[in-house]
């Protein structure tokens, strides 16, 4: 039986993001045990995508200006397109994003989500993958850029792509199931 982590997670994301890899992680983080929370710049609801399409929206249970990172023991950050490339821009999220880099917490991000981490200087002698246009990026960041399903390097863990999200899942739960043991 897999342990139970009670740990309390927040999900950065804003409008434009995968919808898969929000919704997924939150299932298999909930349904192991821990208390999760969408966080945004806004409140309300926030609009996902199912690659190019409209997918559906989803609450946001907590908005970003009276979010502490101090509250919160781990992060994930979904990809999509705009979703990170919105979030990398907001001074507020990248300092959100900020205080689990250098808390040394777990993060975990897919897809286009590393591009936020490259604002908050949290790839810089890190292995990472994520989606393939990302790779330069990541590169001039300080990351070493890899083509792998999924990368945990430390406290982060990093995907590609939808496909991933099985690996992705258990990785990021089996890390936080790990680090509490040891921490």
């Amino acid at each position: 039986m897999a342990e139970t982590i009670h740990r309390q997670i927040a999900v950065l994301a804003t409008d434009g993001f995968e919808q898969a890899e929000l919704l997924e992680p939150v299932k298999a983080l909930r349904a192991a045990g821990a208390t999760v929370q969408v966080v945004s710049p806004k409140g309300g609801e926030i609009q996902g995508m199912i690659h190019h399409d409209v997918g559906q929206k989803t609450k946001v249970d907590l908005e970003l200006a009276k979010a502490r990172p101090e509250d919160f023991d781990a992060l994930v950050l979904p990809g999509g397109v705009v979703n990170p490339d919105t979030l990398r821009i907001n001074k507020e999220a990248v300092a959100f994003v900020k205080h689990f880099v250098t808390a040394k917490k777990p993060i975990a991000a897919i897809c286009h989500g590393p591009w936020t981490l490259v604002e908050a200087d949290g790839v810089r002698g890190r292995k990472v993958t994520s989606w393939p246009s990302l790779k330069t990026d990541l590169h001039n960041a300080g990351a070493e850029w890899v083509d792998q399903e999924v990368v945990v390097d430390g406290n982060l863990v990093t995907s590609r792509k939808p496909d991933d999200l099985p690996a992705f899942n258990r990785a990021f739960i089996g890390l936080l199931a790990k680090e509490r043991v040891t921490a």
